[in-house]
Order: structure tokens, then C-alpha cells, then sequence
């Protein structure tokens, strides 16, 4: 189960995620629906502040501390920037980014970067059996789809994952099953 972070304000203000805090509104909605999630055997919390407390948010357990999750996709200069400034300074730059995979120009990763290493990541967790809970920022539950369905990596853009709700990845032997945007109940 990858669950996307609450929502942060660099969503609502559209910029670039700098590891900034969880805005008001999710901090309410993800306590709306802690103690709601089924138990798992293993729980996976990627490294940002956003989903360390999404997770605590949820009431997931903390000891021992989750297992680390693969981080968000890096973002270089570009970390913490509207949006709107960055296509006004770096208009194609912006355009490469949107439709090149491998594109890297910001001084971070590319887009193919993070799908190569978050499919190694699901591979090595299809190894386990039992329930994993993974609070994964939406580029990396984005990049599991991806990788999941073996789609073209151009699909990652096409992919909508909105705050607190659960992706559903089940299967066995490479072979993946796929539940999509299933909102967490409240309690």
C-alpha cells in the first residue's frame, strides 16, 4: 500500500517541494483518518519531513523507527521555486523537463533516474511477503505505477495522486496488480 503525504504547502502555493512542513488542512485531514489503515507487517516512510509526519499523523507505528522508503525525485536549483518563476526564467527548460525522461538540466535527477531507482526498490520489497504501508511522496507513487505496469516513463505525467490516498500495488513473480486512488476512511 504506497500512501501519498498529506498535503504540504508548497502544493497549495505550486512549487517546487522543498521539504517544507504539512499545511493546516492536512495536518487535520490525515488525523481524520489515523488508526484507520490495515495492520502491516512492515512500514515504509519515505525520508521527508512531509511523510515522517504524515506517517506519525496516520498513528503508523514508530518503534522501532519505519523502515527507510526511496526519496522524492530531486530537484536541484529548482528545489522550493514556484512553478511560474521557473517557466518565466527557464521556459525551456521547463518544456525539456515535462517531456523528456532523462532530461536533468535543473541540476537534480531525471525523471528516468527516479523510475530506475524506484523500480529497484519495488523489486527488492517483492521479495518480502506480507503487507507493506509505505508513505511515499506522489512522485515516487507515480514512478511505482510506472514502473509496476511497465509503462513508457512519458506516462509518469499523466498519473494524478492526491494527498492521503492509497495506491495498491499486489502480485507475485514481476507480475503486478494496480488499485488506484483509493481514499484512506475516516474514523
Amino acid at each position: 500500500m504506497l500512501i501519498s503525504p498529506a498535503a504540504g504547502d508548497a502544493q497549495r502555493e505550486v512549487r517546487f517541494d522543498d521539504d517544507g512542513p504539512l499545511s493546516e488542512a492536512g495536518l487535520r485531514r490525515a488525523r481524520a483518518v489515523a488508526g484507520n489503515l490495515p495492520s502491516a507487517g512492515r512500514v515504509v516512510v519515505s525520508p521527508s519531513a512531509r511523510c515522517r509526519r504524515t506517517a506519525e499523523e496516520l498513528g503508523l507505528p514508530t518503534d522501532p523507527a519505519p523502515e527507510p522508503g526511496p526519496p522524492g525525485c530531486a530537484m536541484g536549483r529548482w528545489r522550493g521555486r514556484p512553478l511560474a518563476e521557473v517557466a518565466a526564467a527557464e521556459a525551456e527548460a521547463v518544456s525539456a523537463w515535462l517531456s523528456d525522461p532523462g532530461f536533468a538540466g535543473h541540476g537534480g535527477e531525471s525523471l528516468r533516474a527516479l523510475c530506475g531507482r524506484t523500480e529497484d526498490w519495488l523489486t527488492r520489497l517483492a521479495a518480502t511477503s506480507g503487507r507493506i504501508v509505505a508513505v511515499v511522496e506522489v512522485d515516487v507513487v507515480r514512478a511505482a505505477v510506472v514502473a509496476a505496469l511497465r509503462l513508457p516513463e512519458e506516462a509518469f505525467w499523466r498519473l494524478d495522486v492526491p494527498p492521503l490516498t492509497v495506491t495498491e500495488l499486489s502480485g507475485r513473480g514481476g507480475r503486478w496488480n494496480l488499485g488506484l486512488g483509493r481514499a484512506l476512511p475516516q474514523g
